[in-house]
């Protein structure tokens, strides 16, 4: 049987690095294993990454003379990319052929945290809290387009919903929670994260990765995992929870290396069809 090839896409302000521990873990020869990296494409919106994505696919299928399907494991912004590729901009011809799409701590619903920056009560001191760390210093996020995109309320996440799920791949969302109420989980925000809710109000959540919260993330009628599946595992290093570390997290690891050797296996949980 022929061995499909492994497609890694990264998140907002990252880069292709960010894969090397699941790289050294998983059982593929190199040759299989395709990064994007969009890394420099920060003035870019989401329709040109996405189509950049889709031409990265087209060269590495004709050069590897591949034809059938792939896994692809993304990351935050980088599965919102890839939806906006297979959903959005291939939802006639469906070229793109996937066997399953792993999705780690993303936005699927658009960014609380991109919509946040945005709101003049709460933006400015959210940037402040956040600047250095997660956010360059004197950041503007009315200048980035990459966030502008990533919207709640954006053009590009009308779009995602209204474009609807493809039936034949296989949707899978690894989510991390604060399961202890460990400050230290993500300490800019006492461990909480921000989440924009069904009644337009903003409050702080548990349910979340401290970036990325579950309501964000939610996917209709598709699988996920909630981690840490122990919550002692919190007690000694929570941050590795935290979105950021979320591609070098082992737990996160072992489950996509799981899927990848047994894509017929659930996970362990389902979203209801109606959130």
């Amino acid at each position: 049987m022929e061995t499909v090839p492994l497609v890694l896409v990264h998140g907002w302000k990252s880069h292709p690095g960010i894969w090397r521990r699941l790289i050294e873990k998983v059982n593929l020869p190199p040759e299989k294993i395709w990064l994007f990296d969009y890394s420099g494409l920060y003035e870019s919106t989401v329709f040109h990454i996405a189509g950049q994505l889709r031409s990265f696919l087209r060269k590495r299928r004709r050069l590897d003379g591949y034809t059938g399907q792939v896994d692809i494991v993304c990351h935050s912004m980088g599965g919102y990319v890839t939806r906006y590729y297979v959903e959005v901009l291939d939802r006639n011809k469906r070229e793109e052929k996937v066997r399953q799409l792993i999705e780690i701590g993303v936005p699927n619903q658009g960014s609380s945290m991109a919509e946040i920056f945005n709101d003049p009560v709460h933006g400015p001191q959210v940037i402040n809290v956040l600047s250095g760390e997660f956010v360059p210093p004197e950041y503007v996020p009315e200048k980035d387009i990459n966030v502008q995109g990533l919207r709640v309320r954006s053009k590009e996440t009308r779009e995602l919903c209204n474009a609807g799920l493809r039936p034949d791949i296989r949707y899978r969302n690894i989510l991390a929670a604060n399961r202890t109420g460990d400050p230290a989980f993500f300490p800019s925000f006492e461990g909480k994260t921000w989440v924009l809710g069904h009644d337009e109000t903003w409050r702080k959540t548990w349910l979340g990765d401290g970036v990325i919260p579950h309501y964000d993330s939610y996917l209709p009628g598709t699988e996920f995992d909630l981690i840490p599946a122990d919550p002692g595992f919190l007690h000694a290093e929570p941050y590795h929870y935290c979105h950021i570390h979320l591609p070098k997290n082992p737990e996160v690891i072992k489950l996509i290396i799981r899927y990848i050797n047994n894509p017929s296996v659930s996970s362990s949980e389902t979203f209801p069809d109606r959130w």
